[in-house]
């Protein structure tokens, strides 16, 4: 099972060089005509001239200049356009399950050559690894499933959902909905013992070595189990769900915008 990731500029009026500059300048009226002072008013003197004048030069300030428009106001803080801000992948989470990308064709490779499992270059690099070393400690750890595309999830989700008389949120515990599917990564993996496959896609696998050896060395390699036992997207435990979060790309495409918080572990 898995989850799997996760939208336009104003018109100009015109090419014109002049569309550029403020409307407030563009419809300045023409300056009214110059009013002069009679020769008499600065024979007044004193204190009482010096108000005087003053308040003439007010007024004439006051009807010459260019009234301005609105479009040469600034903008007032509440009216400034919003600044979009970055989304959160949980918004666009379905019964759960986080939207995930397909890889390019030409960064999967095939793992198991009898049954075309494919996982992306870097993941199918350490897990071939993993299964080397799991070897050499006497445990048999088989690929069950990897990439899948959506049109396969359809499949999983709708035809079986419906063969098994189940809605979509009960489906959902169960199978990712389509484009939901961490499958669609290319670095999710189901795994399964060889020595028992009676254990298959099952959670008694947490009872066999296969399992044990994973919880301890999965992590050398890259590798998480995905949903565990109360995980907090509400998927069903299945302890045969893995995960490549080896590189820079797959830690972010499971964990970015998601407010997760380092683990806590033992001193």
């Amino acid at each position: 099972m898995n989850k799997a990731g996760f939208s336009g500029k104003p018109q100009n009026s015109s090419n014109d060089l002049g569309d550029d500059i403020p409307v407030a300048v563009r419809d300045t009226p023409v300056a009214a005509p110059k009013i002069w002072l009679q020769p008499r008013i600065i024979l007044i003197g004193g204190f009482a001239g010096f108000v005087l004048l003053a308040l003439i030069s007010g007024f004439l300030f006051f009807v010459t200049a260019p009234k301005k428009t609105a479009d040469s106001q600034p903008f007032p803080a509440t009216s400034a356009p919003a600044t979009p801000t970055a989304s959160n992948n949980s918004s666009d989470t379905v019964l759960g399950h986080f939207p995930y990308p397909e890889p390019p064709e030409s960064e999967l490779v095939t793992i198991s050559a009898n049954r075309g499992i494919r996982m992306r270059k870097t993941a199918a690099q350490k897990f071939e690894e993993m299964v080397a070393a799991a070897r050499s400690s006497g445990v048999i750890l088989v690929p069950i499933s990897a990439f899948r595309s959506v049109k396969d999830q359809e499949q999983l989700f709708f035809a079986v959902g419906a063969q098994r008389n189940q809605t979509p949120a009960q489906r959902a515990a169960l199978s990712a909905p389509p484009g939901h599917s961490e499958h669609h990564t290319g670095y999710a993996v189901d795994v399964g013992d060889g020595a028992v496959p009676a254990t298959n896609l099952q959670t008694n696998f947490d009872n066999t070595k296969a399992y044990r050896w994973l919880q301890a060395n999965a992590a050398r390699f890259g590798f998480e189990m995905s949903f565990p036992k109360d995980n907090a997207q509400g998927v069903s435990y299945e302890p045969w769900h893995w995960r490549f979060v080896g590189d820079r790309n797959s830690l972010e495409m499971f964990y970015k915008a998601r407010n997760l918080k380092p683990a806590k572990i033992s001193p």
